[in-house]
């Protein structure tokens, strides 16, 4: 049993466990990809729970592609989501850190960051924001169907 399963939400448990589950399966896909994609959920799931705020950034990272991995190509995230699966009931708490986290990804490609539809800079825009797949999420479909991100 996870140690941090109690915090994580239970719909967003679900989608995280679906992800771990599809990134398992033998897909003749990229066998780095697999890992890849396998280590990001175990992370979110709280499997490899580091409890220092480089281990909580990590945990925020890994939440963050595991989910936009897990959901349709178009679809988008919200920081709060990775920041729900990270802090549970105190997830607020770590929404600052959630942002920082989300311009990270956001500066090497891996995700962008929208407003109301438009790409912004996550660092000056107020107000919510919601993260899709960036430029650089190369994201063949594998045998599942399922993009993955190299």
């Amino acid at each position: 049993m996870r140690s941090d399963d109690a915090v994580v939400p239970e719909a967003l448990r679900r989608e995280l466990e679906a992800e771990l589950a599809a990134a398992r399966r033998p897909s003749g896909g990229d066998p780095g990809t697999a890992r890849d994609r396998v280590r990001d959920a175990e992370v979110a799931l709280g499997d490899r729970a580091d409890p220092t705020p480089e281990g909580r950034r990590a945990r925020l990272a890994a939440a963050m592609r595991a989910l936009l991995r897990h959901r349709r190509p178009e679809s988008t995230i919200c920081p709060s989501d990775a920041a729900r699966v990270a802090g549970g009931e105190a997830w607020r708490d770590l929404m600052d850190a959630a942002r920082e986290v989300a311009a990270e990804l956001s500066r090497e490609g891996t995700v962008v960051v929208r407003q109301h539809g438009a790409d912004v800079d996550v660092t000056t825009a107020i107000g919510p924001v919601r993260l899709a797949r960036g430029p650089r999420w190369e994201a063949p479909a594998g045998a599942d169907g399922v993009a993955v991100r190299r």
